[in-house]
């Protein structure tokens, strides 16, 4: 199982929900999870959320592979100029 950590605002959209496993090897399917579980985070997704697998961030990660002892931390996205 992927271990999933969700920051900020994120946990917010997940009920308060901070970590969670999921069965999955991609962030593809993480996202597909998230999705079902907690309805009120789908519309963030594309948006605003920055996904960073066994510390790296990613920009666009949805095909992006993990592995059964990856931990994946979904951020805020923060933004600028």
């Amino acid at each position: 199982m992927v271990k999933v950590f969700l920051s900020g605002t994120i946990s917010q959209w997940a009920d308060g929900v901070t970590e969670i496993d999921v069965a999955a090897t991609s962030v593809r399917q993480i996202f597909m999870h998230l999705r079902q579980r907690f309805p009120k985070i789908e519309p963030h997704m594309e948006d605003e959320i920055a996904v960073a697998i066994d510390g790296t961030i990613f920009q666009d990660a949805w095909f992006e592979k993990v592995s059964e002892d990856s931990e994946v931390h979904l951020l805020p996205r923060v933004g600028g100029g």
